[in-house]
C-alpha cells in the first residue's frame, strides 16, 4: 500500500520510435514485432493506463484514508479479511459469488454487468453431483 492521496492514477506516457522496433539495417522488422500501425505503437497509452489501474488508486487512497483516521490497524485489518474471504472456497457446480469481497471492496451498492451475467449462458450444470465428483477427483 503506497501512502497516497491520489484520486486519478498517474500518467505514464509511452512514446513507439522506429528505434525500438528497428533491426540490424535500421528499418521496423515486420517478422519480429509485427506490422507496424497506429494501434500497435500506442498501446499502453495513457488513457488505457489511468483505466487499467483506476480501481487499484481508488483502493489505495481509501485504505490510506483509514490508516490516518484508526491507524495503520484499520487496513491492515481490512486487507487481512479480503485474503481470508477470497480464498474462501464455492459450492461445485453452482455459480461462484463472492458477496463477502464485494462488501469489503465497497462493490455492494453498485450494480455491474457481472451481477447479471455471472456465466449463466452456458446453463446449470446437468448434475451437481457430477461436478462434485470431478472436484473431489472421484
Amino acid at each position: 500500500m503506497e501512502p497516497s492521496y491520489r484520486i486519478v492514477p498517474p500518467s505514464q506516457i509511452k512514446t513507439a520510435s522506429i528505434s525500438d522496433t528497428a533491426g540490424s539495417l535500421g528499418l521496423h522488422d515486420t517478422l519480429h514485432y509485427g506490422i507496424r500501425s497506429l494501434a500497435t505503437e500506442m498501446r499502453g497509452g495513457q488513457f488505457e493506463n489511468r483505466i487499467a489501474k483506476w480501481e487499484e488508486t481508488q483502493d489505495n487512497a481509501r485504505l490510506h484514508m483509514l490508516a490516518n483516521l484508526y491507524g495503520p490497524s484499520a487496513p491492515m485489518r481490512l486487507l487481512m479479511e479480503r485474503q481470508i474471504v477470497s480464498a474462501s472456497p464455492h459450492m461445485p457446480g453452482m455459480p461462484q459469488s463472492n458477496i463477502h469481497l464485494d462488501i469489503l471492496m465497497g462493490r455492494d451498492e453498485t450494480l455491474d454487468p457481472t451481477d447479471f451475467f455471472l456465466g449463466l449462458e452456458s446453463g446449470p450444470p446437468l448434475s451437481i453431483h457430477n461436478e462434485m465428483e470431478k472436484k473431489l477427483r472421484l
